[in-house]
């Protein structure tokens, strides 16, 4: 077990388990937001980290601050700019919502909420053919003049073995699989969020490991800007996770010159504003990189025990957007789906199942 999860500091990815996530059904229709950002590049060097207090009385590490180098990719706008954002027509909140129309109307309101949220599709071990299910994914999305959004959810050691680990991706395996996937985007326009956790969670492996799961997220990062449409975010965790300076460090060391940003609170709670300047912090060590933010469930921000697992009592979070009214923040996104269980914590169901009670709650304190 690790001792962060107990503390309650890492941002739980979800693994799409259900034969729904799986797959892409037919649109019936589709809900789009109009959205509009802008982008930004830097890079810089890797230091090494130390253990100390937050403010918050939560255990962080610091890092001597890494010095900025200069941007290797200029000239690219994110894919967020002028592009529409998708709410799937056959979610399980769309489902949920439409059969408790007559006998629970006031609940299927309420379920109107997570519904009409765009959301981002995972990809993980449990695809069968990566290539064909993102290329379908994509056709889709596209087809109605909508961005798609994906995560990459599949690197070796996933979660370090806990509640959305269950992966036994070998090095070999990831490459095949990153090089699958972005074939399937091919030269579209896409926006990808890069292994939630990977680089927060990662000093549970051996120093050999860490050294390749850095040059794993590189090749991750190098195949998809390959394509020249896809905007690639690599996870930077949370601001209770740690220090910025750390993380603009691990981010350089995994190819963040060459991404379009990084993501945040990915499945998390923490508020919104905490997170925009936990990623100013970072952007200001890494070239002025931009970020999105993760804000499908951190509307009343976390426990305070900072439960991350299925945490009770907690809200959704700003709309899917991209008005965020900061230059350096390209997207509010709800990347985890809300109402989607964390894992088998706290009487809920495994990773990625649906839980219509709890995506109620979340909407009714919203």
């Amino acid at each position: 077990m690790n001792v962060d999860k107990l503390a309650g500091f890492t941002a739980k990815g979800s693994v799409m388990t259900t034969s729904f996530s799986r797959a892409l059904a037919p649109l019936a229709l589709s809900s789009l937001v109009a959205i509009a950002a802008c982008s930004g590049d830097g890079s810089v060097i890797v230091s090494p980290t130390t253990e100390t207090s937050s403010s918050h009385g939560r255990k962080v590490d610091t890092a001597a601050t890494p010095a900025p180098v200069p941007t290797t990719v200029s000239g690219t706008i994110s894919a967020f700019v002028g592009a529409l954002l998708w709410a799937d027509p056959n979610s399980n909140a769309r489902k949920t919502a439409d059969a408790w129309r007559i006998t629970r109307p006031a609940d299927a309101t309420q379920m109107d909420k997570v519904a009409g949220g765009a959301t981002a599709r995972w990809m993980g071990n449990w695809n069968t053919n990566v290539q064909a299910e993102v290329d379908a994914a994509v056709t889709t999305i596209t087809g109605t003049g909508a961005l798609p959004l994906f995560v990459a959810y599949n690197i070796p050691q996933r979660d370090c073995g806990g509640l959305s680990g269950s992966s036994t991706t070998t090095a070999d395996d990831y490459r095949s699989w990153i090089t699958a996937f972005a074939n399937g985007i091919g030269t579209r326009k896409a926006a990808v969020i890069l292994e939630p956790d990977a680089l927060a969670m990662m000093d549970c492996l051996t120093t050999t490991d860490q050294q390749l799961r850095l040059d794993l997220i590189k090749y991750a990062v190098q195949a998809f800007a390959a394509k020249g449409n896809i905007s690639v975010y690599i996870d930077a965790g949370h601001p209770g996770w740690r220090s910025a300076s750390t993380m603009a460090s691990r981010l350089a060391s995994a190819g963040i010159a060459m991404a379009q940003g990084f993501s945040l609170n990915v499945s998390n709670f923490l508020l919104t504003s905490d997170n925009v300047a936990y990623g100013s912090e970072i952007s200001a060590l890494a070239g002025g990189k931009h970020f999105v933010v993760d804000t499908g469930r951190n509307g009343l921000g976390p426990t305070a025990d900072h439960q991350w697992c299925n945490a009770a009592g907690r809200a959704l979070g700003a709309r899917p957007t991209t008005a965020t009214g900061n230059a350096l923040v390209d997207a509010f996104l709800w990347i985890k789906t809300p109402g989607e269980s964390d894992g088998a914590c706290n009487g809920a169901p495994a990773a990625g199942a649906w839980m219509p009670d709890y995506a109620l709650g979340l909407a009714s304190r919203s």
